[in-house]
Order: C-alpha cells, then structure tokens, then sequence
C-alpha cells in the first residue's frame, strides 16, 4: 500500500481521518512520541517525529549517506520531511512488527557481529560521518567525573561499592591512560532497546546519533550501559566470551590485551559517569523515569562498574 501525499499534515502531525488505529511505542526527550499506526487492518507503519531536536535532519542523512552500504539490517524510511523546523520534521518507517529486546548470549552475539563488521568498513570512503554524538566523548565524560570525585565517594558507602576500588580506577585515569586513537563508524546508541530480533533475523534501529568513535563505544552500549526501560544481566565471564568474539572479527592498531584492559578503563568511567547521573535524576524525585526505575538501573550499573573495575586490576 502507499502512502497517501496527506498522510502527515503541515502542522507535522498524522492526519486522524485517514488512519484506523495507532498505538504509541515510546515518547522522545522532546515529549514527542513514536506510534505505530494502520491505514488498514492488516498493513501497519511507524511514524516517527523528531524525538530530540540537536538530532534535525541527521537519522535522515544516515539512511541516504552511510546505510546503503549496508545489508538489509535496519527498518527502511519509506517518507520523511525535508522541514528545518523540528517540529515540522518526522519520517515513516517500515514496521518490523512486534519487537522483542532481549538480552541473552545468542542476541547479543548477534548484535556484535554487526558491530565488528561495519567497525571493520573504511571509514575515510565514507562521506563525512559526523564526530559528535548524543553524548559527551569519552574525554569529556573523564573530565567529568574526576571533576565530581568526591560526590561519587559520598555515595560509595550507600552503593556498598569498595572505596579502595574506585581509588585505583580513578589513578588509572589520573595518570592519562589514554585509549588508542582508532576511530570506526560507530552506531551511537546501542542499547538493548536499539535492536532486536526479527523472524530470525537481527535488526538495528534508530541511526540517528551515528558518529565517528572509539570501538569501545558501541561496546560498551551493548554490555554495559543500563537503560531504565531494559534491565538486563551481565556476568564477567559473558563479558570477556563476547569482547573475545568481537576481536577475533576485526583488525585493530593495538594488541587484544591491550584492547581489553582499555576497555575495562573505559567501561569503568562511563559507569562511573552514568552513577553521577542517574543518582541526579533520583535527587530530583526521577523526572522522566520513575523512582523505581532509576533504582534499578542504579544497581545494574554499579553491578557492571565493579566487574569492569575488578577486570581491569586482575590484568593491570
């Protein structure tokens, strides 16, 4: 079925008289929400208004710039505005169905083989990848919590998190470890929410915050980044199985030794960055998420800094 030219109305909003039914899938930073909607009972899409605005245009670019160059992984945009207004701007995709966001050894060996493989792509014949994404580079994200050290040691105790620990974490970063300068295409927000299996297929969704970035990123989006709406479960040893997977996939400038420890460190201070978040939102009664939800995205976080920590002093 196509779309009807009205589908989307000026004002950036679906046209109610055409549609049957629709159902809201989530709601953007911007409050703005992403719905799958029916033109019949059988035949669904899913329109997608802009859900951040520092994001105008870029999820767009990616699908006509970079995605070509990539298998049939990724929910195809089926029309989209061209408005510099961004509450003018929206796309409609493709509706993969029903997803399932699970995190278990077969997804998320899945999942980073596609990693490996397009961290694997050429980068300079790709056409100019942006190098900032939806969040602070890792530099920015160190300086930052060496700047907050003594927040975060206040709230050690309440954490039963030991200080000890932290204290050589934060020497490692002290002392300017710096991580290899190895850049690759990365997808930018890979948590669990962002892919998922389809009839037996795995699919990446939402390309929007694609950048140029340390292999580590996208990892560690995978493994360890907590998601108020997606807990999951992470053992060390899946960990070390997986990051072991990834390596034995792709050619990189430094040793897997190496590679390891460098991730441990980054994974450590990004946790690190995200307990200083998280703790924030909790301060302010939660904001977007609930209470609850904080709570238990706190504990899975501390739970991955520990065992990265713990992983990166036993190979130290």
């Amino acid at each position: 079925m196509e779309l009807p030219d009205d589908i989307v109305l000026e004002n950036g909003m679906l046209n109610e008289k055409l549609i049957m039914k629709r159902e809201i899938l989530y709601k953007g930073m911007n409050g703005r929400f992403v719905e799958r909607f029916y033109l019949s009972g059988a035949e669904s899409f899913i329109f997608k208004p802009l859900t951040n605005n520092a994001q105008l245009g870029k999820e767009a670019w990616v699908h006509e710039k970079i995605l070509p160059h990539f298998p049939a992984i990724f929910p195809k945009i089926i029309s989209y505005s061209e408005s510099d207004n961004p509450d003018m701007s929206w796309m409609i995709l493709e509706d993969l169905g029903q997803l399932s966001h699970d995190f278990n050894e077969e997804t998320v060996m899945g999942v980073v083989k596609w990693v490996a493989w397009w961290h694997s792509l050429p980068v300079g014949k790709l056409e100019d990848i942006p190098v900032n994404g939806l969040k602070p580079q890792i530099g920015q994200i160190i300086a930052d919590i060496l700047e907050k050290r003594e927040l975060l040691f206040q709230l050690l105790p309440r954490l039963q998190i030991e200080k000890k620990l932290i204290e050589q974490i934060y020497l490692l970063l002290e002392q300017n470890m710096e991580f290899s300068k190895q850049l690759v295409l990365s997808h930018g927000d890979l948590h669990v929410g962002n892919y998922a299996v389809v009839d037996n297929k795995m699919m990446i969704l939402d390309w929007e915050h694609t950048h140029l970035n340390t292999p580590y990123w996208d990892l560690y989006h995978v493994l360890d980044l907590s998601h108020p709406l997606f807990p999951k479960t992470i053992t060390s040893e899946f960990r070390e199985q997986v990051l072991k997977a990834y390596l034995s996939k792709v050619e990189l400038e430094i040793s897997s030794d190496a590679f390891l420890k460098e991730y441990y460190l980054f994974a450590s201070a990004f946790s690190i960055w995200m307990i200083l978040l998280i703790q924030k939102d909790l301060v302010n009664n939660g904001g977007k998420w609930s209470v609850e939800q904080l709570n238990m995205q706190l504990t899975e976080t501390v739970s991955s800094l520990e065992q990265c920590a713990l992983a990166l002093i036993q190979k130290s």
